[in-house]
């Protein structure tokens, strides 16, 4: 109702009750800002008249009101919802009231309520007899609305790139399971927009160098030739450093399907940046994308590669699809000692000792080999199917995958990579049934 939320007047001249709810929408923009919504002091002031000119007793009125002066973005408008959900049931008591102040369930009984929050008192207490307490929606203590001035100064502070980095920060530890379309969006904005450097491998080839470890004989007997045959200075040369070739085998059975289109864009960003990278996908059979995924438009080549694999979302079959890998791709794809990366959750409805053997044939084929399991990343989780029993003991990276950081971690292990081998234990694969 008009009158009953206070309009943008000086502090000096409000009412102690127009303070009261002027400090809880303080409080409420302030929440916002912290979840990753870039609010300053004029949509605060905005907030404040939009919900003058509704009732205040009706949740979806100061819902939309406060929403349409404070959203500017459709990804801003699930954080909106969770902060203001917060924020109404902690103001209507469902839950305890935050320490932090930043809303209260009731406030003082000697202020005056709104017009509409007396005649519902009335109407109670005619009803049930009398009642000695009183609510009062948007009102907090007063302590609270002596501090409402320097809430809005503090909504000056930060800058919108400080509030988006916040959000973002949140974005990169949360799992990809969890996350709302919204935030798949931007999820996929993240990953398409990673630097992608992995280590280098050292050729036998030479190239000239300024403080090469070796003499270059060709360049130094050329030089000398324009000084009459005596040798001025000694040319040097080193050998030339390429990039490891990168080989992924992703897992699209089922139980991955809440990953699998994610990861793909993941795998996507990861070849456009790299000259020689073989992607292959399985579930029950396995099948070479990297023909598809060589289009640039993301959406363009995950279709093509949705069109062109036959087993996807079903069953998992991942020693028989190593097998294959290994009798009719490695001699092809595994040259100057590729680094492997095999990216599944370890359910294996094959046979552990085929997925053991096998394993230990692509570990002795390959320079480095990497597990990433999305599962790992759950609190408590431990590799306890036969599946990764079985082949855990040939891998020499096991990490996780299940959200932004944990992709970001994978990118610094790559780029770190030296050109020297892992050091790895010798363990003899399961004998042959």
């Amino acid at each position: 109702m008009p009158g009953t939320v206070p309009s943008p007047a000086p502090w000096w001249e409000r009412t102690p009750q127009e303070s009261l709810i002027g400090a809880n929408l303080v409080s409420l923009g302030r929440r916002l800002r912290f979840a990753g919504i870039p609010i300053g002091p004029g949509q605060v002031v905005a907030m404040i008249e939009a919900i003058a000119a509704v009732d205040p007793t009706s949740r979806d009125d100061v819902y939309f009101a406060a929403r349409t002066a404070t959203v500017t973005r459709p990804e801003h408008r699930a954080v909106f919802d969770s902060a203001f959900n917060q924020f109404w049931r902690e103001l209507m008591g469902a839950e305890p009231v935050a320490l932090d102040a930043f809303v209260a369930s009731s406030a003082p009984t000697d202020m005056p309520l709104p017009e509409v929050s007396k005649k519902k008192q009335q109407n109670k207490e005619a009803s049930e007899g009398g009642a000695e307490q009183e609510k009062t929606v948007l009102a907090v203590s007063e302590a609270d609305a002596t501090t409402s001035e320097e809430d809005l100064e503090e909504l000056e502070v930060p800058p919108e790139d400080v509030l988006l980095f916040s959000a973002r920060e949140l974005l990169r530890k949360k799992d990809f399971a969890l996350c709302s379309p919204d935030e798949v969006t931007e999820a996929r904005r993240i990953i398409e927009a990673m630097d992608w450097n992995l280590g280098v491998r050292r050729t036998r080839r030479k190239e000239k160098a300024r403080n090469g470890r070796t003499i270059d004989p060709r360049r130094t007997m050329r030089h000398s030739i324009r000084h009459g045959g005596i040798p001025m200075d000694l040319k040097r040369q080193r050998r030339k450093e390429r990039t490891r070739p990168l080989v992924l085998i992703c897992d699209i059975s089922g139980s991955m399907d809440r990953y699998s289109r994610l990861l793909l864009r993941f795998v996507h960003a990861l070849g456009q940046g790299l000259d020689s990278t073989e992607v292959f996908v399985f579930g029950t059979r396995l099948t070479r994308i990297t023909r598809e995924l060589r289009k640039k438009d993301v959406d363009t080549a995950i279709t093509n590669v949705v069109n062109s694999v036959e087993d996807w979302s079903g069953g998992t079959r991942i020693g028989e699809a190593i097998k294959t890998f290994n009798f009719k791709w490695a001699r092809r794809v595994l040259r100057s000692g590729a680094t492997v990366v095999v990216i599944s959750d370890g359910w294996d409805r094959g046979e552990p000792a085929l997925l053991g053997r096998e394993m230990a044939r692509l570990q002795r084929s390959c320079r480095r080999l990497i597990w990433l399991n999305p599962l790992l990343g759950a609190p408590g989780y431990q590799p306890l199917t036969q599946g990764m029993k079985a082949a855990l003991p040939y891998v020499d990276h096991f990490l996780p995958v299940h959200n932004l950081q944990s992709l970001e971690a994978l990118a610094e292990l790559l780029r770190e990579f030296q050109d020297t081998p892992p050091v790895r234990k010798h363990i003899p694969p399961p004998p042959a049934a």
